[in-house]
């Protein structure tokens, strides 16, 4: 009667041994076994066996390539506070599994240890500007720094990346501020260099409508002497003098000059004198001012030759032997 009531309870016990001796072990997952406290060995990924009881699963460690982010706040050599964020991606070695899970406690804090050693040691070292531009110096330092450190418990340390720099509000705020001071001289540069260039256009076009106008009025100038010219030359051949003829001109231009200002309406130009006399009168007046000047012209030559006459001729010496003689 006892025997058939253990028999099942044998048997259930039995089956629960059983199922505690056998156990799995996850993909990139590594178990650590140990037998009445000491380290057996490792069991990986599978179906796993123990010896119930006796063994035990003390941990298991991930295989994974695992990130830590490590928010860092220092100074910079110029005296800004700033905080940088470091993320540290790293691996737990399988042939190191023994040491990874007994040599080390807590890997995180060991890692983030290190990680504030590093940068405090590196970023005084810089300006604000040379954090910007050289975080890349500041991440391989602390890869190597924790390379030398975390292999001997059995990490391997795949990748350190500055993934934030951010200084103090108001050191951002400045830094805003000069760059577009910086942007907007530049500009400001940009745009005087335009005014610049518009205004040496400018010149430069006026400079040639001048010519051009210049050359206009000389041509035109020119062909009205032309006809002027050939004007005197026809009333000559008709018996009238240069005088009579140049009169002629000039009165006859004076009225097409009223005739011209009679055209337009609501004209406010007077042309004075415009009696018939006043052609006459203005070119007899031009005749005596270039006479008056041709005469005046002679004069001043005669003048000049007379006094290079003097200042050529040459001096007699006191003592020439003439001199001598007059004396005796």
């Amino acid at each position: 009667m006892i025997t058939t009531v253990l028999i099942p309870i044998l048997i259930v016990l039995g089956l629960i041994i059983l199922f505690t001796g056998i156990f799995t072990v996850k993909q990139q997952t590594s178990a650590i076994v140990e037998r009445f406290g000491k380290y057996r060995n490792i069991r990986h990924s599978g179906l796993q066996f123990k010896i119930p009881i006796i063994d035990q699963i003390a941990g298991r460690i991930n295989l994974k390539v695992q990130q830590l982010d490590v928010l860092v706040e220092t100074k910079t050599k110029d005296d800004v506070f700033v905080k940088l964020k470091i993320s540290v991606q790293f691996q737990v070695i399988k042939m190191n599994v023994y040491d990874a899970f007994y040599k080390l406690e807590s890997p995180h804090d060991q890692i983030t240890s290190y990680v504030f050693d590093v940068v405090r040691a590196e970023v005084p070292k810089m300006k604000l500007d040379n954090v910007f531009e050289r975080k890349n110096d500041i991440a391989i330092a602390v890869k190597r720094e924790l390379n030398q450190a975390m292999s001997d418990y059995g990490y391997d340390i795949i990748k350190t990346l500055v993934t934030d720099i951010d200084p103090d509000a108001q050191v951002k705020s400045a830094m805003n501020r000069i760059n577009a001071a910086e942007r907007e001289k530049v500009a400001a540069e940009y745009i005087g260099e335009a005014e610049r260039i518009k205004i040496v256009a400018k010149a430069r076009a006026e400079a040639e409508s001048k010519r051009l106008q210049g050359q206009g009025i000389a041509d035109q100038r020119r062909e009205i002497a032309r006809g002027l010219e050939e004007s005197v030359d026809v009333l000559n051949n008709v018996g009238i003098n240069s005088q009579e003829a140049s009169a002629l001109i000039v009165v006859t231009q004076h009225y097409d000059t009223l005739q011209s200002i009679g055209e337009h309406t609501n004209s406010n130009l007077i042309l004075l004198p415009n009696s018939p006399q006043a052609g006459s009168d203005m070119l007899n007046n031009m005749i005596a001012s270039f006479t008056a000047s041709n005469q005046i012209g002679e004069a001043m030559k005669e003048k000049n030759a007379k006094n290079l006459a003097a200042k050529t001729k040459p001096k007699r010496r006191r003592d020439s032997p003439d001199r001598e003689e007059e004396t005796e």
